[in-house]
C-alpha cells in the first residue's frame, strides 16, 4: 500500500517547472482584451478619417 503522506514528504518539484513558471510570469503577453482594444481603436480612427 502507498503511504501518501510519506510520498509527499519526499516530493521535490522539478526545476524545469519553476523555470517555466518564472518565464511565463515575466512575459508581457497580449491577451484578447488587448487585441479587442486595438481593433476598436483602429476602427474609431478609420471612422474619424472617413467623415
Amino acid at each position: 500500500m502507498i503511504d501518501f503522506e510519506e510520498e509527499l514528504k519526499k516530493y521535490k518539484p522539478s526545476m524545469e517547472v519553476g523555470e517555466a513558471e518564472d518565464s511565463i510570469h515575466s512575459r508581457d503577453l497580449t491577451d484578447m482584451v488587448d487585441i479587442m482594444k486595438e481593433m476598436v481603436s483602429e476602427n474609431l480612427s478609420k471612422q474619424g478619417k472617413s467623415r
